[in-house]
């Protein structure tokens, strides 16, 4: 794999990030994950990542951002709000290594563990995190907090029979 590097987001590479978010929406478009017209975070939600979680870019050499994963951090779990590779740089383990690096962020933290909302289809969604070592979370299981964003996704567009809660415990 190209030499990437990962490092914390800084305010100059919003803009790059939503665009890369609004590219991979097209992969998502192709597994029937999402339909309708591309979205992305806004900038003053991406801001808040930095400064409230975690917000870290995957770098290709020329300092070129390709990917990028935010969490909040809530509950004493780090819940992954967004993980995204422009369509160019998908199925080279950018993904994978910014993952990592959040996890390993968590833990560091000293956090309970990850959480996450996905769809439970498309490969590169619940297959890669199972991968990673996240488990679905189903019934009484599922906390309020996710409930919540599983419900608020379902009022945001998005099919409730592909959506799935996802945990990794430290």
């Amino acid at each position: 794999m190209t030499d990437i590097t990962i490092r914390p987001a800084r305010s100059e590479h919003l803009a790059a990030l939503r665009a890369i978010e609004l590219a991979a929406f097209e992969t998502l478009r192709q597994a029937g994950a999402v339909s309708g017209a591309p979205v992305a975070n806004s900038l003053d939600a991406l801001h808040q990542l930095c400064r409230e979680g975690v917000l870290l870019v995957a770098f290709a050499p020329g300092d070129i951002p390709v990917g990028f994963a935010g969490a909040e951090i809530t509950e004493n779990w780090l819940h992954i709000a967004e993980a995204d590779v422009h369509p160019d740089w998908q199925r080279q383990g950018v993904g994978r290594r910014l993952v990592h690096a959040l996890l390993a962020e968590g833990k560091a933290r000293g956090l309970n563990g990850a959480s996450l909302t996905t769809d439970r289809n498309a490969p590169f969604n619940a297959p890669f995190y199972a991968s990673l070592g996240f488990a679905i979370v189903e019934g009484n299981a599922i906390s309020p907090r996710l409930k919540a964003l599983l419900a608020a996704e379902t009022l945001a567009g998005l099919d409730p029979k592909r959506r799935v809660a996802m945990q990794l415990c430290y």
